[in-house]
């Protein structure tokens, strides 16, 4: 004979049970009013013998009508104990939930942990004025250092969990690796993911930063960066780019990371070939050096230090054009890693170059080479082609570029050259303003046009070298911007047939062209540049400075995760949900 079951007999708590044996249902269970038990099994049987054994002394003296009143009044005592327990959880749930909001933003703008505290004496002082009645509520939010922390270092594991997830779902992705050192000496390995899934749905995101202690040779990167990506569980087969900033370690034939990370593919049978990009923006600033006019360049320099260098000749300088009334008041430094500098630099001393004359002749400087109108014309021309490849530097920055777009933003630039060494040597001037106002401005020799336009030529040869690479993989990229443009016999086989069908449908159709949504996945995943390493470098230096040197690496990584998140946000619910009733007493938040 089978076992009775009790969840199939259909048992129901009857109402007459509350006068007679003192017992209400409370979430399934019967408990007894009195005493607070529960019985595990709803039988009248066993509510009349706990009520008879335990209770039946202290009620038998009263009548049917005594015994619902005395009911109902421990049913509402029991409803009010239940009320006052939930609204201490939730208190105690949104104090938490509080603590995980401030220190997302604490992380998000750079601040140290300690200013939890800071923080929460101002929210006390805000209460103490206007709610002083809710001043326990703010009491028990805990913003001490140690729970930002931790806070933090929780924030930073959901966001890694999210980003591990989403990885699962790539079909294609390529890593952005970048190396700089903080102000601890510390060389520091940024790495950037972007994958994309079936969807061509587009994630972007901070992968790691790998503090390295010792050498930073290409074994060194390629084992943080191998041991980063079996972290996250990414299969390599479905790695297809990496962009790097160019460095031998980085790029090395035999033994740089691009050389290990292809060995590495081969040991996993990966099918793919992996393709390597020196980062376009570093590239394009390279470029500039082509002109090879470093003379003027430090002409230039010289007077400028001159003028800032000396507290009291930049305060006299300052005065000095305040007093002509001239529309800038100052000139800025130029430095030479921050590439767009040398423009403003330059823009403005061609501007203030007869202010500048002046004043360094009250100064007893000798001021014939800033007066000579060669030296003039290749400043005006320096000044305007530094404009423009300040203007393509600024196209090719930012979050979620696609690389063919970068490609073609370099292949526009490219064409402008050209047009510009023809209209150079023609003397049309017409893209040049600096050196339009010098050409009207000379009095005797002649504009140097050919001069200046063979120094266009060279800056152009040297954008085709530099992007060879680029240039190489023309058809795959062209592929994503206008498949139907595409020369289909020299793509590849696998992507022949779907090309040809593109001829006859205007759109991309998801489910008929498999190979197309590969190759396009692929190329969507790449990224142009390093960017996004350079950006995070900027946002260590905010958070790594001298007065927080000793800022864990740990601690570091969490930080820059929160900080550079962009698609993905932490799912603080979900935290305060796994640390259960945990309610923070005043006692512990001032810990």
């Amino acid at each position: 004979m089978a076992k009775r079951k009790v969840d199939t007999e259909n048992r129901g708590f009857q109402t007459r049970w509350e006068s007679e044996y003192m017992f209400t249902k409370v979430a399934g269970k019967p408990v007894c009013l009195l005493c607070g038990e529960s019985v595990a099994v709803l039988k009248e049987y066993n509510l009349r013998r706990h009520y008879e054994t335990k209770h039946a002394d202290k009620n038998k003296n009263m009548d049917m009508e005594q015994r619902l009143q005395k009911a109902e009044e421990l049913k509402r005592g029991l409803k009010s104990r239940q009320a006052l327990f939930k609204k201490a959880k939730s208190q105690g749930q949104a104090a938490v939930k509080a603590s995980f909001i401030l220190a997302e933003e604490i992380a998000k703008s750079a601040r140290p942990f300690t200013e939890g505290d800071f923080i929460k004496n101002c929210m006390i002082k805000v209460c103490d004025e206007v709610c002083p009645e809710k001043r326990q509520l703010f009491l028990n939010v805990s913003l001490s250092r140690n729970t930002i922390a931790e806070r933090v270092d929780q924030l930073s594991i959901n966001l890694k969990e999210q980003l591990v997830k989403k990885g699962k779902d790539f079909i294609a992705y390529s890593l952005a690796v970048d190396e700089s050192t903080d102000i601890s000496d510390i060389a520091q390995l940024s790495i950037f993911i972007r994958g994309v899934d079936s969807n061509l749905s587009v994630t972007e995101e901070f992968l790691a930063l790998r503090p390295m202690h010792g050498t930073t040779t290409g074994h060194d990167l390629y084992e943080e960066v191998s041991r980063c990506v079996n972290e996250m569980e990414l299969p390599w087969e479905k790695l297809v780019g990496l962009t790097t900033d160019g460095a031998p370690a980085m790029c090395g034939h035999r033994s740089g990371l691009v050389a290990k990370i292809r060995e590495k593919m081969q040991e996993e049978n990966a099918t793919g070939e992996l393709t390597a990009y020196h980062c376009i923006i570093h590239q394009e600033a390279l470029c500039g050096k082509a002109l090879k006019m470093e003379h003027v360049m430090s002409i230039i320099t010289r007077t400028v230090n001159f003028i800032r260098a000396k507290g009291l000749n930049h305060r006299q300088f300052k005065a000095f054009l305040t007093e002509l009334e001239t529309e800038h008041g100052d000139l800025p430094y130029h430095t030479e890693v921050r590439w767009l500098s040398q423009g403003k630099v330059l823009q403005r001393c061609f501007e203030l170059r007869e202010e500048i004359c002046l004043f360094l002749d009250s100064k007893g400087k000798d001021t014939t080479q800033l007066r000579d109108e060669m030296f003039l014309c290749e400043m005006a021309f320096l000044c305007d082609i530094t404009s423009h490849l300040n203007a393509i530097n600024l196209q090719l920055q930012g979050r979620d570029r696609v690389i063919s777009d970068m490609y073609s933003t370099v292949k526009a630039f490219k064409t402008k050259l050209t047009l510009w060494e023809t209209q150079m040597r023609k003397e049309n001037l017409s893209h040049f303003p600096s050196c339009q106002t010098m050409k009207e401005k000379l009095s005797t020799s002649a504009f140097p046009s050919t001069q200046l336009a063979d120094k266009i030529g060279m800056l152009a040869a040297d954008f085709r070298r530099r992007f060879a690479d680029f240039e190489a993989q023309k058809s795959r990229l062209e592929l994503l911007g206008n498949p139907f443009a595409v020369d289909v016999e020299s793509s590849p086989p696998n992507l022949q047939m779907e090309l040809i069908d593109t001829a006859e449908f205007a759109r991309f159709l998801p489910g008929t062209m498999p190979q197309l949504r590969i190759q396009a996945a692929q190329t969507l995943s790449m990224f142009g540049s390093t960017y996004l390493c350079e950006q995070l470098f900027s946002l260590m230096n905010l958070n790594k400075t001298s007065h927080r040197s000793r800022l864990t690496a740990e601690h570091l990584h969490s930080i820059l995760r929160i900080s550079s998140a962009q698609s993905l946000t932490p799912n603080i619910d979900e935290l305060v949900e796994k640390m259960g009733h945990h309610q923070v007493s005043p006692s512990t938040s001032n810990k």
